[in-house]
């Protein structure tokens, strides 16, 4: 068995976390220190030996029971290690997760693989690609009904602009997700103070597409990390949807950022709708996990099935 630790959030070294992080070899943004702070979750953490591998628990509180659950934009955690993981140690990191933590709710990073009797366990989707290649052998991949729609933005004479606000993008992005999603007010406020934590540590892109009338039709911010961009917060005005302001927006990222050693992560949707735009673009599906646990007490466990 591992030397596999509980330590509380008080108790973290931060800096060899981060580190951690950095030289992980399936490292992802949403595990640094800062940006888990930043999303406001509550949360410990399991760590292996002197941080070399790292997973952390990030929890609530509900009727007196602890849980673990998944934060919004965090769209993947688990155990994150400086050398390759094995299924046996992952299974050793989920082994170590404190009883007290009576149900689990979470979803793993692409590298992590977890089988047990007892779990729940659900494949869902995410669509990343390489932009590597130059912007026209990327193209070349698009789909005809993505370069019709590219036609219809030319048409419109839509006008790209880069760097916009934070401020800007943010009603339109709140509006998406309430509308989609069961996030509330305090939660969904949290885009702007993440979005400065990723620009203070890391890189941020910000972009919309505008009428010409200066409408902003479509905007959205990537963050940076890993040689990975993260197709992170999005905000579509309706006006946008029959001209390609979306598709538009994609487009031009892509030609600013290819022929660079990145991969663009879109995170993913299991939405029929969502996952065929990500796809047009030549994104291709990874797998990923999502575990749920439940440890409740007998006459709790039928309330989370």
């Amino acid at each position: 068995m591992q030397n596999i630790q509980h330590i509380t959030h008080d108790q973290i070294d931060k800096q060899k976390w981060d580190r951690c992080i950095e030289l992980s070899t399936n490292g992802l943004i949403y595990a640094y220190s800062w940006y888990l702070d930043a999303c406001g979750a509550k949360w410990d953490a399991l760590i292996l030996d002197d941080y070399e591998a790292v997973m952390p628990l990030t929890f609530g509180k509900k009727y007196g029971i602890y849980y673990l659950f998944q934060p919004w934009f965090c769209a993947g955690l688990g155990v994150f290690g400086i050398h390759p993981l094995t299924t046996k140690v992952i299974s050793q990191f989920f082994q170590a997760i404190p009883t007290k933590f009576r149900y689990v709710d979470i979803c793993l990073n692409y590298e992590n693989r977890y089988t047990h009797k007892d779990a729940q366990i659900t494949e869902r989707v995410s669509y990343i690609m390489s932009l590597k290649p130059t912007y026209e052998e990327i193209k070349k991949t698009y789909r005809t009904q993505l370069k019709r729609n590219l036609t219809k933005a030319e048409a419109a004479h839509l006008v790209v602009k880069w760097d916009i606000d934070i401020n800007d993008i943010f009603p339109l992005a709140k509006e998406i997700m309430q509308r989609v999603s069961p996030i509330s007010d305090a939660e969904v406020d949290r885009i702007i103070p993440l979005f400065h934590a990723v620009k203070e540590h890391s890189c941020t892109q910000t972009i919309g597409i505008y009428s010409r009338k200066d409408e902003l039709l479509a905007s959205a911010v990537f963050f940076q990390s890993h040689q990975r961009w993260y197709y992170l917060i999005v905000g579509n005005h309706p006006n946008g949807k029959t001209i390609g302001a979306s598709h538009y927006l994609i487009d031009c990222f892509i030609q600013r950022n290819a022929e660079t050693d990145f991969i663009l992560d879109f995170e993913g949707s299991d939405i029929r709708n969502i996952a065929y735009f990500y796809s047009s673009f030549g994104a291709k599906p990874v797998l990923y996990q999502a575990i749920k646990m439940n440890r409740l007490p007998k006459l709790l466990r039928w309330l989370k099935k």
